[in-house]
């Protein structure tokens, strides 16, 4: 039987993709085995830096592009309903109230500031929207889950995304110290960690470096605050759907923009929750979570354009500093207030 049109652009859509997906992945391997060696940095910061240099010393041919862009955006919308499968809604539920309240006057810091200072300093909006979430929510996820609610460009993601994870080596070499020269309890380091710095794996790393004790209330506070990602993302798309209504969008539907891959995320956490999945899965659950997270963020670094990030200025660094010095601070506040250092 003959094949069909359809069978025919399907078959050479995804033909299309693999010399991309083969590049990307070619050079994730490289950024996850220099992350096994420096998990300090870690793989995903690896490969944002390995895609970024390669695309700015001899920049990928065409035929890569429309590989490079889906993983750049499919890929890792997997990879965040893959990190669901690992997160335990009960656990969260229950282990995250008492570090509920310095989270959410954090989150509120980092967006506030974000507003403000972004417009003092000149940042385009959706730069700006993109280094608030990641600051203020979980870093990368955060930045990947707002970028296709405000369709934000590739080298907006990146250097975004490069500006979070600039912070977070900074945060990962810094908070344990500040948190031994301030006398933190171990409880106090972890709840500080867990809301101030934005990605899991600095989170972590900073987190486990103060002790164990640290480590593991890090690591429960920090997942609290990654489930924020849901409520943000259906913020963003009413407001996003509010915008288009304004401006003459006609039939433009809010249930057109919700992220649904975001929902896909609550669906494998309750999974998760319901002991659906083995835990003798759940190491291989996460090293594939955060392979695809690599794979992903090295086609956003091949994505970026280093010529028109220095258009954009030193700004955005700024602005990632001042976002990043409110929420830690803000932090701090709290847990002073309500005696949990």
């Amino acid at each position: 039987m003959p094949a069909t049109s359809d069978t025919v652009d399907i078959t050479d859509t995804y033909s299309s993709l693999w010399p991309g997906l083969l590049l990307s992945a070619g050079i994730a391997s490289v950024a996850f085995g220099l992350g096994q060696w420096l998990p300090l940095v870690g793989g995903p910061v690896f490969g944002i830096v390995l895609g970024v240099v390669v695309r700015n010393l001899m920049a990928p041919p065409a035929a890569c592009q429309p590989g490079i862009r889906f993983a750049g955006k499919q890929i890792l919308q997997w990879s965040i309903v893959a990190l669901g499968l690992g997160l335990s809604l009960t656990q969260v539920a229950r282990t995250g109230m008492d570090s509920l309240a310095v989270t959410l006057v954090s989150v509120a810091a980092a967006f506030v500031a974000a507003l403000l200072l972004g417009r003092l300093l000149g940042i385009p909006p959706r730069l700006k929207v993109l280094i608030g979430a990641g600051t203020a929510i979980c870093g990368g996820s955060a930045i990947a889950a707002v970028t296709p609610i405000i369709k934000a460009d590739e080298h907006e993601t990146a250097f975004a995304i490069s500006t979070i994870f600039l912070f977070n080596l900074v945060a990962v070499l810094v908070f344990p110290a500040l948190g031994h020269l301030m006398g933190m309890s171990p409880e106090g380091f972890g709840l500080w960690a867990g809301t101030a710095i934005n990605d899991t794996s600095s989170v972590v790393a900073a987190g486990y470096a103060y002790g164990q004790e640290a480590g593991d209330h890090a690591t429960i506070v920090k997942l609290t605050r990654a489930t924020l990602i849901i409520p943000m993302c259906l913020v963003m798309a009413a407001i996003e759907a509010w915008r288009h209504k304004k401006h003459g969008g006609g039939d433009f539907s809010l249930w057109r923009v919700v992220p649904w891959f975001i929902l896909w995320f609550v669906v494998a956490s309750a999974v998760s929750t319901a002991g659906l999945i083995p835990d003798g899965w759940q190491p291989a659950i996460r090293l594939g979570a955060k392979l695809l997270i690599i794979v992903a963020l090295t086609a956003i670094g091949l994505s970026a354009d280093l010529r028109r990030m220095a258009a954009t200025g030193f700004r955005p660094i700024a602005l990632g500093l001042g976002v990043w010095a409110a929420v830690a601070l803000s932090s701090l506040a709290v847990q002073y207030a309500t005696g949990q250092v």
